[in-house]
C-alpha cells in the first residue's frame, strides 16, 4: 500500500495577475487531500472518492486497464473528467497503465475539507496523481483544468512561498512569511464556490493583453504583503492591493460589497468574487466573530486555523 498527501491552498496576492508572470504570495493550507494505492483485480482500476468524515463515497468508477475504458460510475461527467487525467499520465509516461494493468489497482481519496469550500479539490487531486506516477503536475495541469500552477506549489510547500511564472514556467520559492499579528487575521467563507475558469475568462476579457506596469505594481505589493511586520502594515498594503485590482478587473472590492461597515480590511483570495475572504481586524475573536455572524457568515476560520503557523513559535 502506498499513501500520499496533498496540501490546499489559499492566496494571499497575485490574484489572475499570476497567470501573465506577477510575483504572488500564497499559502498552503493544513487541510488537503489524501490518497491510498493498494494492488486489486488484473486489468481493473476500481476508485473511490471519500469526503470529510463520510463513511459512504461521493464517487465510484471502475476503469478497464490499460485501456481506461469506462466500466462503471456514480457520476459519468466526473469520471470523464478522472479519465482525462490518467490518459495525461499515460502521454507523459507510456505503457504506464499496461503495467498496472498486470495486478489492477485500487484507489480511495479523502478531502480533508468540505468540497465547496473551494480550496483545491482538484489542484490537490493532480498532486497526488503525479507523486504515484512520478510525472510533472504542471503538465497535467495544462492538459486538463489550466491555470497558473500555484495552487501545485502549495500542495507540495513545506510553508509559504512566492510564486511566479517565467517564460512560461513556473518558479516557486519559500518565504518566512509567519505574520506576528495572524491572531488578528480570520479567513470568512462567503458561502459560494467560485468558476475558476469563469473568473479567468474575466480577466482575459477585461485585462487586454499583458500590462507590465499592472504586474509589476501587483508584484511589488506581494513583496510589500510578505515583509509587513505589523497589522497596520499588513491592512494598508491589503488596501492598496483591493484598489488596484478592483480598479483592473472593473469588479467592486469584497468589502465594498459586502461589508462595507467592517472596522479593518477584507482581502479577496484567489477568483474574485467567491470562496473566502480574509479579514484584518483588531476587535478580537468575539466581536470579529460575532459582527460577520450577524450577517449571514457562519463559517469563520483563524488563521492559524487554516494555515500552520509553527515556524511562529
Amino acid at each position: 500500500m502506498k499513501n500520499f498527501h496533498a496540501h490546499g491552498k489559499l492566496l494571499l496576492s497575485g490574484e489572475y495577475f499570476v497567470l501573465d508572470g506577477a510575483l504572488a504570495l500564497a499559502v498552503p493550507t493544513t487541510r488537503g487531500q489524501q490518497m491510498k494505492i493498494e494492488k486489486g483485480q488484473t486489468g481493473e482500476l476500481r476508485w473511490q472518492s471519500f469526503l470529510e468524515n463520510k463513511e459512504e463515497p461521493w464517487f465510484e468508477v471502475v476503469f478497464e486497464i490499460p485501456s481506461l475504458q469506462c466500466l462503471s460510475t456514480s457520476d459519468e461527467p466526473v469520471a470523464e473528467r478522472l479519465k482525462e487525467i490518467l490518459q495525461a499520465i499515460e502521454e507523459q509516461s507510456p505503457g504506464f497503465w499496461s503495467a498496472e494493468a498486470i495486478h489492477g489497482v485500487n484507489i480511495s481519496t479523502n478531502l480533508e475539507f468540505p468540497r465547496e469550500w473551494g480550496l483545491g479539490s482538484s489542484s490537490t487531486l493532480i498532486s497526488l496523481l503525479a507523486q504515484w506516477s512520478e510525472t510533472d503536475p504542471y503538465v497535467l495541469l495544462d492538459k486538463t483544468f489550466g491555470g497558473s500552477g500555484y495552487d501545485l506549489a502549495c500542495a507540495t510547500a513545506e510553508g509559504p512561498v512566492f510564486y511566479q511564472k517565467k517564460e512560461g514556467k513556473p518558479h516557486s520559492v519559500d518565504v518566512p512569511f509567519y505574520p506576528s499579528f495572524a491572531h488578528h487575521l480570520y479567513f470568512i467563507y462567503l458561502g459560494k464556490k467560485q468558476n475558476s475558469r469563469e473568473g479567468i475568462r474575466r480577466y482575459r476579457e477585461t485585462v487586454k493583453g499583458k500590462d507590465q506596469t499592472l504586474i509589476r505594481e501587483v508584484s511589488i505589493l506581494s513583496l510589500q504583503m510578505a515583509a509587513a511586520r505589523s497589522l497596520w502594515e499588513w491592512n494598508a498594503y491589503v488596501e492598496e492591493h483591493e484598489n488596484l485590482i478592483s480598479k483592473a478587473l472593473d469588479l467592486p472590492t469584497a468589502h465594498a460589497q459586502h461589508f462595507h461597515d467592517f472596522p479593518g480590511t477584507i482581502k479577496s483570495l484567489g477568483a474574485w468574487g467567491g470562496d473566502f475572504v480574509l479579514a484584518g481586524s483588531e476587535m478580537g475573536d468575539v466581536a470579529t466573530g460575532q459582527y460577520f455572524r450577524e450577517r449571514g457568515y457562519d463559517v469563520l476560520q483563524k488563521y492559524a486555523e487554516m494555515v500552520d503557523v509553527t515556524e511562529m513559535q
